[in-house]
């Protein structure tokens, strides 16, 4: 499989710190995170079924975060790393890096079988992505489309969801009268060229549960495709407040 990447991996693994510090909650806060020192091994995902196979050219990339204090608010009490605490607390973690097929309406998935990955892949990404079970899944579904390698495909996602400038989660989830538009306009405005036309806002039962940036086959920032779809902008929207 090519590599459509007009960025090379050395320029992402500059960018990556050498220290696995969590993405804070809010903007300048947050806990540090703590790679547990004995990571469980992921399961194999399944075979997929000949029919969710697709390999097709890429058009673009999303960079999905998913916001932690919703996800957990239903998982209270479980054996969960992203949520039980004991690897510190978690606001945005970064959920994937998704290639696109042109027009927004199709992606490829499930390009090459994939292998369960190895500790060193693991703990470099467990800060951004706390959960290895959801690490493997997305390298099989997602990764497999865009390397062959699976330390590449978790790097650039890492260097990406590392120079983002979050807002302040714990300030915006106090306001009053939320609308989707305007949470996608606080994240608009802490990253230059970024616009609420490059952002899509997802709610679950009213509550905002995740973000997706759009992205250029370069990896920049990129105006949706009309199928990439989103809450409407102007839907009230919730947000857990961080712990």
């Amino acid at each position: 499989m090519a590599d459509p990447s007009a960025v090379g991996i050395a320029l992402f693994l500059a960018l990556m710190p050498s220290s696995g510090a969590a993405r804070p909650q809010s903007a300048g806060e947050g806990a540090q995170c703590r790679v547990p020192a004995s990571l469980p091994m992921p399961r194999a995902v399944r075979a997929p079924d000949p029919s969710e196979v697709r390999r097709m050219p890429i058009g673009g990339y999303t960079l999905a975060l998913s916001w932690s204090p919703h996800y957990c608010a239903g998982r209270k009490g479980r054996a969960d790393s992203q949520c039980d605490g004991r690897a510190g607390r978690f606001g945005f973690i970064l959920h994937g890096l998704w290639p696109e097929g042109r027009g927004g309406r199709s992606w490829p998935q499930y390009c090459a079988p994939a292998a369960l990955l190895p500790r060193p892949v693991l703990a470099a990404q467990f800060c951004t992505t706390p959960s290895v079970q959801l690490m493997q899944h997305e390298w099989a579904k997602h990764g497999t489309c865009m390397t062959r390698r699976p330390e590449e495909y978790f790097a650039r996602g890492r260097a990406l969801y590392q120079r983002l400038h979050l807002p302040d989660m714990a300030r915006l989830a106090g306001q009053k009268g939320l609308t989707a538009g305007s949470v996608a306009q606080a994240f608009a405005g802490g990253d230059p060229g970024l616009d609420i036309g490059m952002i899509r806002i997802r709610a679950e039962r009213g509550y905002l549960s995740e973000v997706w940036l759009c992205l250029d086959t370069a990896f920049r920032p990129a105006r949706c495709p009309a199928g990439k779809a989103g809450a409407p902008l102007s839907s009230p929207i919730r947000i857990r407040p961080p712990s």
